[in-house]
Order: structure tokens, then sequence, then C-alpha cells
């Protein structure tokens, strides 16, 4: 059994490189792998491998500066999620292009997720799903508004065009671990709104601790990694990835006509050229000819 570790934490570092020799040489050494990103604004990723392997890391990254307090989802799948070990230097640990944003210096309201179901029925709060449209198109919280964006750096944009729609509203928001709210958050409360909320550990927290028959959650909910999607207690919802678009997908979708493995489904058909889907079936292939040869190929990852 794998154990799974997704983090984040925002902190100041002065000199993000100098982190990453040692970072990875820890992940190495005790076999996790994974995808970590370091920028000076903190670290971020989800990471895989044994038990002790992963309290190495762990231990290794609360010792970076500012990082003490990390706190991290874990999960267990039965295979590997990830074939790969990447630790990534970025200019900011989740992309939203607004330089000004500083989740150090502040953020919305926490609200447990046993708490959550309360706030969000209340009739002067207004609930946004800060992620990307093939995220909440498998599932999200009752009444939630999708701003059917495509990435999370066009949620200013969204916000300054219907802002209007939300005067007088307290405004909640979720995303799928709590880091996208960290600085929408932040975001929302520099242009002016006054009381803005958001579910502390994100839909993983919330599907781990809020019973089926209490939740306010219809579907399931993307993850990075291997798995896909998850429900309730974070068991494997059963979708699938698309490798040609890469969005999740239930099985039975797999029936269509337009499924080919690693090229095309129903929702990207028509996005790729026949160029394109050449190229996806050699990828294909290899992936094939990796299998029969028992090496392990996962094409999320790469």
């Amino acid at each position: 059994m794998y154990r799974i570790a997704a983090l984040y934490h925002f902190t100041r570092f002065a000199d993000p490189a100098a982190l990453k020799p040692s970072l990875e040489a820890v992940c190495r050494a005790n076999d996790v792998r994974g995808t970590l990103l370091l920028a000076g604004e903190g670290i971020n990723g989800t990471i895989a491998g044994p038990a002790q392997g992963i309290d190495a890391v762990l231990a290794h990254i609360r010792a970076l500066p500012g990082c003490a307090g990390l706190e991290w989802k874990e999960a267990q799948a039965p295979k590997p999620p990830f074939a790969k070990l990447k630790i990534r230097l970025k200019r900011e640990i989740v992309t939203m292009g607004q330089p000004d944003i500083d989740p150090v210096a502040r953020v919305g309201h926490y609200v447990e997720p046993g708490d959550w179901n309360e706030l969000i029925r209340r009739d002067d709060v207004v609930v946004i799903d800060t992620r990307n449209d093939y995220e909440v198109a498998i599932g999200t919280f009752q009444g939630a508004i999708d701003p059917e964006t495509k990435s999370f750096g066009e949620l200013p944009a969204w916000w300054e065009a219907n802002k209007t729609r939300f005067h007088n509203k307290k405004v909640a928001m979720f995303c799928t671990g709590g880091i996208r709210c960290e600085k929408s958050t932040n975001y929302l409360l520099g242009q002016g709104v006054d009381e803005v909320f958001h579910l502390k550990g994100g839909i993983l927290n919330y599907l781990e601790k809020v019973p089926e028959r209490d939740s306010a959650w219809e579907g399931a909910c993307f993850v990075f990694d291997n798995r896909v999607a998850v429900e309730h207690g974070l068991k494997e919802s059963g979708h699938i990835l698309c490798h040609g678009c890469r969005r999740p997908i239930e099985p039975a979708d797999r029936t269509r006509p337009e499924y080919e493995q690693g090229v095309s489904c129903h929702l990207c058909i028509d996005e790729t050229s026949d160029e394109d889907k050449t190229r996806f079936r050699q990828r294909q292939k290899q992936i094939a000819l990796a299998r029969e040869r028992g090496e392990l190929h996962i094409p999320l990852q790469d």
C-alpha cells in the first residue's frame, strides 16, 4: 500500500533554488515520488511512497524556513500514483497571476468541515467553486456557483465581471485541498469584500470528515494523481482519465464511439488535430510496450 500526502504551505523562501537539491535527495533516498513545486511564496505538491519515506520527506519540509506549521492530507492507494519524482521551481506554487496577492498576510475565515453545511445554506451567503471547469463537471457542493474557468488565473477576471451579482453577500469559497482558496480569499479581501470564508482543508477534508448521509457534496472530487477522483471517505470514484485531454470521464464513456484509449474521448474528439491524434497513438503504443516489459509508465504524470 502506498501512502499519499497532499500538501501546501505559504511562507517566504528567500532562495527557493537553494532548497531543491536537499529536498530532491531526501525524496530519492526514501523512494518518494510525485511533484513538488517551490517558489518564493512557499511549497505545494503531492507525493507518494512507503510510510517511513513520506515521514522522512515531511520532516524535511517542516524543517524548511517558516514551514514548522505545515499541514497535509493523507490517503492510500494500492498502486503507485506517480511514476517519477519532479521538483520544480516556479514563480507561484499555484498560478493566479496577481502580483499583490499575499496569503501570508491574511486570508478568509477558515470554516471547519462540520460547520460548512450550515454556512453555505444561509440566504446571505454565496458559494463559489474556485476550481477549473473540468473539475466542477464531475462534482461540487449543492448550490455552488461554477465560474466556468479553464484555469485558476481566470478567476480574477470572472470576479470583476460578476461582482455586482454578489453585492451585500458574504462569500464562501472552496477548492480541492485549500490552496486556491488561500489566494482567492486574499484577492477578494483586497477587492473590498468584507466577509469571506473558505473550507478548511478543502473538499478532501470535507469528504474525509463529513458522513455521506449528512453531506452537501454531489458527485466526485478530481485529484491530481493516478486515482483520478475520490468520493466520501476518500474512496476512488471509478473515474478514469482521458489521456488525450486529461479530463476525468466515467468508465461507461469508454464505450462511446469517440473514445480511443490514450487518444480521445467525447469531450475532446473535436479539439485535437489529426496530427495530434497520430502523436497520441504513438505515445499509447510506447506505453503498451513499456507495460509488456514490466516497466512502470503512468502517462498522467509524464
